[in-house]
């Protein structure tokens, strides 16, 4: 467990700079210049990510059940992740779905953390899970109060939706159907 909490605090730290002090990180990325801020930040995500994945690997080998979920919370959850893909590729293709959420990939990361904490109810699941909510929930607060950074996005086009929607649906059933099981080792279905 100690390994995905490393993971989880390693992640979260740079994830949540801009959060806690927007000026220090606008000094720092003026100082090293943007793209090695981004490079040292990508290099500290990664490590953070990778540990929670080894974490979470090795918790699950010994769980510790905090709750039980009723298969229906499991089929609620796989209801809910219907929209997670939709609305990231939505985060990189403006169009409508974009302009209604303002953040679809904050309303993503809502969405799966609480989808997952529904159908999984170990102490590395809430963890995990109950931490990625919390900080989208805050981040998503914080939003409203800083300045947005410019990101990298699609053109605008009226298709955009159209690609967002399908596309992520698509990406939602080869998840469900394959990719969850191969990378997880656990099938949703």
């Amino acid at each position: 467990m100690l390994v995905l909490v490393i993971g989880l605090v390693l992640f979260f730290a740079v994830h949540s700079v801009s959060i806690v002090n927007a000026p220090w990180r606008d000094r720092m990325a003026a100082r090293l210049g943007e793209w090695p801020w981004k490079g040292l930040y990508s290099l500290v995500s990664l490590a953070g990510f990778l540990l929670i994945v080894w974490g979470y690997g090795l918790a699950r080998q010994d769980p510790v059940v905090l709750y039980l979920p009723p298969t229906w919370l499991r089929h609620l959850s796989l209801v809910l992740l219907l929209f997670v893909f939709p609305l990231l590729f939505a985060a990189y293709l403006p169009g409508r779905v974009q302009a209604a959420t303002k953040h679809p990939m904050l309303a993503a990361t809502k969405i799966w953390a609480f989808a997952h904490l529904l159908a999984n109810g170990a102490l590395a699941d809430v963890l995990l899970f109950g931490s990625f909510l919390i900080w989208a929930v805050v981040d998503r607060v914080s939003l409203k109060q800083r300045e947005q950074r410019p990101a990298l996005r699609a053109p605008p086009s009226k298709f955009n939706d159209v690609v967002a929607v399908v596309a992520g649906l698509a990406m939602y059933v080869v998840f469900l159907l394959w990719l969850h099981a191969r990378l997880f080792g656990m099938s949703p279905v």
